[in-house]
C-alpha cells in the first residue's frame, strides 16, 4: 500500500515539475493527466524489468 501511495505522490510531483519547466522554457505545456500517465507507465515498466531479472 505504501508503494502505491509513494507512486501517486511522486507522479504528482513529476507532473508539477514538468509543467513548471515547460512554462519557464516557454514550451507547450502538457496536461497533468498526460504527464502522470506516462510517468506511471515508465515506472511500472522499469519495475517489471527489475522483477524479471
Amino acid at each position: 500500500m505504501e508503494g502505491i501511495l509513494a507512486l501517486v505522490v511522486v507522479s504528482l510531483l513529476a507532473a508539477f515539475c514538468i509543467r513548471w519547466a515547460a512554462v519557464r522554457l516557454r514550451l507547450p505545456m502538457p496536461t497533468r493527466v498526460a504527464v502522470i500517465t506516462v510517468f506511471v507507465l515508465v515506472v511500472l515498466t522499469l519495475y517489471g524489468d527489475q522483477l524479471r531479472g
